[in-house]
């Protein structure tokens, strides 16, 4: 059974292009996934507790600006914006604690949380009786250690970010090489299966319209040698069988053909062959001409 073109070095190519397609489609998505997955594992470990120790940070100056203010002008605090202040303070230290990701973080947020409690408490007690000089300051070391509190879960966050980013920008060059690097392998394989399939065409056809060029200038005796088992192989048979065809019709007019002129004295048989013969030279000129033109097209 001969072998389709299309159906095997056409197929064999279309595969491999499939392949170098898939395998850098692959390889990208994996990158991919391993930055979005360090970048937001900053955006979620520890960015978050950088807002949340803001969130707490503004709830607290809050709290302490209502307890100043009634401190120094002998007013009831506001209850309800102290309130509002330990709901915020509450919440965010609360989603706090679900998102301990650093070493110490977690004393760090317990430290917080009873020095929290403590502060609460106090303030509960100076809302009781705001003329209590000494509930003042003790709520103002309660906010000062709060605070410092704060500020190291900060940092220590911001440090974290810093660390990852700068992991993550290392990352990135070093899928940028590798994704380089595979993506040159694949181009050498693609360039270099390209210049075979190419060559290996242009060779067969150039040989068979070398054969097709030497039947054309009448030699009969030229023979298109292409191997293989697929259909230019099978028009190259072809080719050569009508050369030769041809060759054994020309020897054949070349000697008998003056003496069928002189023996042969029906007119209508004379004019047939004079016919065939012009016909031929007709076919070859034209072919001649085609020739020409597919000739100049490649200049």
């Amino acid at each position: 059974m001969k072998t389709s073109i299309r159906s095997k070095s056409f197929t064999i190519g279309m595969v491999l292009f499939l392949v170098i397609i898939l395998l850098l489609s692959i390889f990208s998505a994996y990158y991919l996934n391993r930055l979005s997955w360090k970048t937001s594992t900053i955006l979620k470990e520890n960015h978050y507790s950088v807002v949340y120790a803001r969130q707490m940070s503004e709830a607290l100056i809050n709290i302490n600006q209502g307890i100043t203010n009634s401190f120094l002008t002998n007013k009831t605090p506001d209850a309800s914006v102290i309130n509002k202040g330990f709901i915020l303070f509450s919440k965010s230290l609360e989603l706090e604690k679900n998102n301990l990701t650093e070493s110490g973080e977690a004393q760090l947020a317990s430290g917080i949380e009873k020095t929290y409690n403590e502060f609460r408490v106090s303030v509960s007690e100076y809302i009781k009786s705001p003329d209590s000089d000494s509930s003042v300051m003790y709520i103002q070391t309660r906010v000062d250690t709060l605070y410092k509190q704060l500020m190291l879960l900060s940092q220590m966050n911001e440090n974290a970010i810093e660390v990852r980013t700068n992991d993550a920008k290392v990352s990135s060059k070093k899928y940028t090489l590798q994704m380089t690097f595979i993506g040159t392998i694949c181009f050498l394989f693609a360039y270099g299966f390209t210049f075979y399939f190419s060559s290996y065409f242009n060779e067969r056809f150039y040989e068979l319209y070398n054969g097709i060029k030497e039947l054309v200038a009448s030699k009969y005796n030229h023979k298109i040698h292409l191997d293989g088992n697929d259909e230019l192989h099978e028009i190259s048979l072809v080719v050569n069988e009508m050369a030769a065809e041809l060759d054994k019709s020309k020897q054949k007019m070349s000697v008998p053909l003056q003496r069928d002129l002189k023996e042969n004295e029906n007119l209508e048989d004379i004019q047939d062959l004079r016919n065939f013969l012009v016909m031929m030279k007709n076919l070859e000129k034209q072919a001649r001409d085609l020739i020409s033109k597919i000739e100049k097209k490649q200049l």
